[in-house]
């Protein structure tokens, strides 16, 4: 109708930011944070990016501190929808990848379901640049041609765990957990108890992709005892099999 002014449609896109170095985040998710008008971001994404963004934009952190400030998911689903709605192109910033244990995949349904238009650009896994920027390659040849990814959230006796153990001690390959530093060493005496060999290689990398990167190395029989007494603090990232005995010259350095 004449007069009215028409409010074009807003959008929401879930950024994986990468897993914590600017310089790991994609040229798409760098667009998106440039032409954001709202910026909804966690603590493990890589902030310093937020300088990227335009004057004027709105910058909300909505981040889950362990044992801190936490904001419900059902929250950050309200807002993403909200400001969508009042025409706002909106950028969800997450650390890692969305879909990689980041709840993207939630975040998605909702915006669908409030009819809101959204899309993904998906961001450098932690759970494949961790290990390697501390020069543990997850696959070699004539070593493994696998990995695993599993959570570690929750220890392998609690009843919100939904992961097979026994199944993961006995696949082979390469073992990746996330979220796991907690729990360490339930998981590891558990994938011992599901048949795997204590002697096999392990390690943790804590706050890989910045310059305060630590690895810890170690069995899985040794290595929970190693990380405790080096006093390793989350975000960490633990990896096991024979593929961390490659030790590539020059990295994690």
């Amino acid at each position: 109708m004449v007069g009215e002014v028409a409010v074009r449609p807003g959008e929401v896109v879930l950024v994986g930011g990468g897993p914590g170095d600017p310089d790991l985040l994609t040229v798409g998710g760098l667009k998106a944070l440039r032409e954001a008008d709202v910026v909804l971001y966690d603590h493990l994404a890589p902030v310093a990016c937020l300088s990227e963004t335009r004057p004027g934009a709105t910058l909300i952190d909505v981040g889950k501190r362990p044992r801190g400030a936490q904001t419900a998911q059902h929250d950050i689903d309200a807002q993403l929808i909200r400001y969508a709605r009042e025409g706002a192109r909106v950028v969800r910033f997450k650390g890692g990848d969305p879909f990689v244990l980041g709840r993207g995949g939630e975040e998605w349904q909702a915006c669908a379901a409030a009819g809101v238009p959204v899309r993904v650009i998906p961001g450098v896994s932690s759970a494949v640049a961790g290990p390697a920027l501390a020069g543990i390659p997850l696959t070699h040849r004539g070593v493994t041609q696998s990995f695993t990814v599993v959570s570690g959230h929750v220890g392998p006796d609690h009843p919100g765990s939904t992961v097979d153990w026994d199944a993961v001690a006995a696949l082979g390959g390469t073992v990746v957990v996330l979220m796991g530093l907690t729990n360490l060493a339930a998981i590891c005496a558990r994938l011992v108890r599901g048949g795997m060999p204590p002697e096999t290689l392990a390690a943790t990398v804590a706050d890989a992709a910045t310059d305060h990167m630590r690895i810890v190395r170690g069995t899985v029989e040794t290595l929970p005892g190693a990380v405790s007494a080096a006093g390793l603090q989350s975000p960490a990232i633990t990896v096991i099999g024979a593929v961390v005995g490659l030790e590539l010259a020059g990295a994690g350095s």
